[in-house]
């Protein structure tokens, strides 16, 4: 938060200019999504350290402006989910007293056909206690994302919409390197230390019982 620094001098509109880095994140540039989250925390009171992230930003934007995507639809890949997070990355042993930067942070990208069409950056609600926590949230929150699409295309497919998937069933793939949290998402059973963690994290089991999710 650097709450002993100087404030941002107003040379540029910094709230304006969130908004529409915003914007672009969601639409095409997903590999600004991290530093446009962590400036968009501070719009509230930003300090000059935040102005220069954002002037750092926009030269880098700048920079990269011939750069796109290359969307190359692949018939043989259904849905599938790419999901990372970190334990407690923002920690600040100057801000302690913030519990924020006790906050575990979440990414993930789902993709359709190998086409990027959702992804997000975000700082967990919860006080996550261990790297397999963390792991934990941020896969249930990209699941939340991806279910609703799943349903959709069988939806389509049932419909008689060609849904690019040779499957007779809609699938989807998950990707996930936390051992800890795969662990907890495939097999139901007691374990005193994470016993803590809401029902609304395991929302998905029953899709992971079906063999739809795997």
């Amino acid at each position: 938060r650097h709450t002993t620094s100087k404030k941002h001098d107003e040379s540029f509109k910094y709230r304006s200019i969130i908004g529409q880095l915003g914007y672009l994140e969601k639409g095409s540039r997903p590999d600004i999504a991290y530093t446009t989250h962590q400036c968009a925390r501070f719009s509230a009171d930003p300090k000059v350290e935040h102005a220069s992230a954002l002037r750092w930003l926009a030269k880098y934007l700048k920079g990269t402006k011939d750069k796109g995507f290359v969307m190359r639809p692949d018939q043989s890949k259904g849905l599938e989910v790419f999901v990372d997070a970190d334990f407690a990355g923002n920690w600040d042993q100057e801000e302690s007293n913030d519990r924020d930067t006790a906050r575990s942070r979440h990414g993930y990208v789902i993709m359709y056909m190998g086409c990027p069409i959702v992804w997000k950056s975000q700082l967990q609600t919860e006080i996550a206690l261990s790297t397999t926590e963390s792991e934990l949230i941020g896969l249930s929150q990209a699941l939340r994302e991806a279910i609703p699409l799943m349903e959709m295309l069988k939806e389509l497919r049932d419909a008689g919409f060609e849904v690019g998937s040779s499957q007779a069933q809609v699938h989807c793939k998950v990707f996930e390197d936390n051992s800890g949290a795969l662990e907890i998402a495939k097999e139901h059973k007691y374990r005193p230390r994470t016993k803590h963690i809401n029902v609304k994290y395991h929302h998905f089991r029953d899709y992971v019982d079906r063999k739809e999710i795997s």
